[in-house]
C-alpha cells in the first residue's frame, strides 16, 4: 500500500465533506453576542472568488486588507442573527487562519440576555449543494446545537 501523497490529489480529497461551524455565544460581561465562523480555507477562498469575481488568498499578508473587505461583505449577506425577534447588527472584527480553516470573528452591539435566538446561515451555499452548516448557540452556559443540510439555513433555539 502506498502512502497518501497530497500533491497527487485535488484539494477536495482533504475534506470530501463540505462543512462550516458557526458558534454564537452570549458574553455576560460585555453584554454582546460573540460569533466565530469556522470555514475550510480552500472552500472559503473559492466561495469568495465566485461571489466577487476576484482572486482570493486568505493566507497572504499583503492581501489581508482586501480579504477583510470581501469577508465582511460575504458574512453580511450570509449570516443573520436575531435575539428575541430583533435583528442583531454584527460587527466584523477580523479573521485568522487556523490550520486548514479560517476563523471569522464578529460581535453584536450590546444586548440583553436573549431568551430566543434565530440564526439564518447560508455560508458556502453559493458553492456546494451538499454544504452542512453546524450552528452552536450558548446562552448562560447552556449550549444547543443544530446541523443544517443544504438548502436549510434557519435555526431557532429557545433558552
Amino acid at each position: 500500500m502506498s502512502a497518501f501523497n497530497p500533491v497527487n490529489h485535488p484539494a477536495k480529497a482533504f475534506h470530501p465533506i463540505h462543512v462550516s461551524t458557526t458558534n454564537v455565544e452570549y458574553n455576560k460581561q460585555d453584554s454582546k453576542l460573540e460569533v466565530i465562523c469556522t470555514i475550510f480555507t480552500d472552500d472559503f477562498e473559492a466561495a469568495l472568488a465566485k461571489q466577487y469575481h476576484t482572486k482570493t488568498d486568505l493566507s497572504k499578508a499583503e492581501m489581508h486588507t482586501a480579504m477583510d473587505a470581501l469577508i465582511k461583505s460575504y458574512l453580511a449577506d450570509n449570516l443573520h442573527i436575531k435575539a428575541d425577534g430583533a435583528s442583531s447588527k454584527l460587527n466584523y472584527l477580523g479573521f485568522e487562519i487556523n490550520r486548514e480553516a479560517v476563523d471569522v470573528y464578529l460581535e453584536s452591539d450590546k444586548t440583553t440576555v436573549p431568551k430566543k435566538v434565530n440564526v439564518d446561515v447560508s455560508l458556502l451555499h453559493n458553492l456546494f449543494d451538499d454544504q452542512i452548516n453546524i450552528v452552536h448557540i450558548t446562552i448562560n452556559g447552556i449550549r444547543k446545537s443544530e446541523k443544517l443540510d443544504y438548502p436549510d439555513k434557519k435555526v431557532e433555539q429557545v433558552f
